[in-house]
């Protein structure tokens, strides 16, 4: 039988793999802490999401791999760092208090980028990570409302102080007009704004700052990447065509701004009727993970028409708390542990996230 060594514990862990990253959790740096108390074990391995979706199979391969040792306990702590997804770009200043900005879009309105903006940003928050949200939908800034958020912004030391909510750091353009006051701003204004909402705010230790783009290929977006170093981009669309063709607008402009396309989130993509359980198509199918598969981008999921996630958005309680065991909540889960998972892999290779168009 192998001794129970350090060294050997080091050994058998080398057996357990990330299957993003496609090397050994000890070549990755992911152990940080190996105890021995006779025949038992302690161990510490970080990963680079508290979001990660292959997090308990990690763990308990980890245990299996060092009881064959031997080991009559073995106790696996599963802790997480994340990290800075590196920038080519040297003319982009990082967000103070940042670490990844990741933008959620669509190529047109009415597909609930919004709802799905909101709801991966409550996930990523639940699994444990330090998130924040900027409202730079500025045509509709209806954040504070889908987070049941009334307030006004305050200042400190001359840095905005964000909003918070279920742990969120929320900063919407909501909180600085009448709900009735409708935002006619040219270009200029516009950049002015998402500059303020980047460099002026009191950001802290955020690991994941999801911003809420407005629908279509226009000045925001624009002005979004010539600021900041953005992580990727998320789009949202529903099965149609009509939404389809606008997402690969929206696919190939972040292209063409040098953002990259982190993957492709298929939103209400079918309906279950409550009273007979029976499926409907009320959009057509498999468009979304069709365009993902045509555009060459991740397929991070497909989100159900479910209408409590109306209510939820209408009462300020996103659907991954309210119903945190709906089929909705779940694939929205998923679909941000898809997310960080994409991150998590740029920020150890762009390969895996392609900058232009392929």
């Amino acid at each position: 039988m192998p001794s129970l060594t350090e060294a050997a514990v080091l050994d058998a862990l080398r057996a357990v793999q990330d299957p993003d990253l496609h090397k050994d959790i000890v070549a990755l740096g992911f152990v940080k802490s190996v105890k021995i108390d006779g025949a038992r074990v302690g161990l510490v391995i970080e990963l680079t999401t508290p979001a990660c979706p292959v997090k308990d199979l990690m763990r308990d391969q980890a245990r299996a791999e060092v009881m064959k040792l031997g080991a009559s306990q073995v106790d696996v702590e599963m802790t997480a760092q994340v990290r800075t997804v590196p920038r080519p770009e040297g003319n982009k200043s990082p967000v103070e208090g940042v670490k990844n900005i990741i933008a959620v879009g669509a190529g047109k309105g009415g597909v609930g980028k919004s709802t799905v903006a909101v709801n991966l940003a409550m996930a990523l928050a639940r699994a444990g990570s330090k998130v924040g949200i900027v409202d730079g939908d500025m045509y509709g800034p209806n954040i504070p409302i889908m987070l049941g958020l009334s307030t006004s912004l305050e200042s400190e030391d001359g840095k905005i102080k964000p909003a918070e909510r279920y742990g969120l750091q929320v900063v919407s353009l909501g909180f600085l007009t009448p709900d009735e006051a409708p935002v006619i701003w040219r270009g200029p204004m516009l950049h002015g704004a998402v500059q303020q909402f980047f460099r002026e705010v009191r950001w802290t230790n955020i690991d994941y700052l999801i911003i809420d783009m407005p629908p279509g290929t226009g000045d925001v977006a624009l002005s979004l990447s010539q600021s900041v170093p953005v992580a990727g981009a998320v789009v949202v669309s529903t099965p149609q065509k009509v939404a389809l063709a606008d997402s690969k607008r929206a696919v190939a402009m972040y292209r063409k701004l040098n953002i990259p396309v982190i993957g492709f989130i298929e939103n209400m993509s079918h309906f279950i009727c409550p009273g007979c359980g029976k499926e409907s198509d009320l959009f057509g199918k498999g468009g979304g993970e069709a365009l993902a598969a045509e555009m060459k981008v991740p397929f991070l999921g497909s989100v159900p028409l479910y209408e409590p996630v109306r209510r939820g958005g209408d009462a300020g309680t996103p659907i991954v708390m309210s119903e945190p065991d709906s089929p909705a909540a779940k694939a929205l889960v998923a679909a941000a542990e898809r997310v960080a998972q994409q991150v998590s892999i740029a920020s150890y290779s762009r390969k895996q996230i392609p900058l232009t168009a392929v």
